[in-house]
């Protein structure tokens, strides 16, 4: 399967939102990996869910298709992406990031999150393992819904608004 960077070749606009996108993944993927070395049940499940609520807004904005960026547009342009939306089949982009989505794409990952929190009591060893699947779990779900803005985005480019770093919608960078 295609990468996000695949995806938005030749797109100079795309390719530099993707590459925002995975720099933020990337340092919030890290602090999951580093939570999941704490042996304290469920801390790295509230640490998971609160970047996943973080992260996911800051992808969608570096799109364009954060709920306020998607407010900018008339009324048939939004529906026009909401249709596209509906079509890649995200449940993630252009909404309002809420505890209930953020356990929903994480049962995406169930299976490695389980597996963290069986060899998180493993002395040393599962410890390192634990953080990586930590590190893999986050980055999984972060590069998944990064493909998904991306093909979004190439469907109905030219209706998107700006960047959100240029209506200073989203989150510091």
């Amino acid at each position: 399967m295609a990468s996000a960077v695949q995806l938005a070749a030749g797109n100079a606009t795309l390719l530099a939102a993707v590459q925002r996108s995975r720099k933020l993944l990337h340092r919030r993927a890290l602090v999951a990996g580093a939570a999941s070395m704490v042996p304290v049940p469920g801390f790295d499940w509230m640490i998971d869910a609160a970047l996943l609520s973080k992260i996911i807004p800051e992808i969608n904005a570096e799109f364009g298709l954060a709920p306020a960026q998607l407010d900018l547009l008339e009324p048939a342009k939004r529906e026009q992406v909401q249709k596209v939306v509906a079509w890649v089949g995200s449940a993630l982009i252009g909404k309002l990031i809420t505890r209930d989505l953020v356990l929903t794409a994480a049962k995406t990952v169930g299976v490695r999150l389980t597996a963290k929190q069986a060899t998180r009591f493993v002395p040393l060893a599962g410890q390192a393992i634990s953080a990586a699947i930590g590190y893999a779990a986050i980055r999984h779900l972060g590069e998944a819904h990064l493909k998904d803005c991306v093909r979004v985005a190439q469907q109905v480019q030219h209706l998107l608004p700006s960047p959100a770093r240029d209506l200073h919608i989203g989150t510091q960078h």
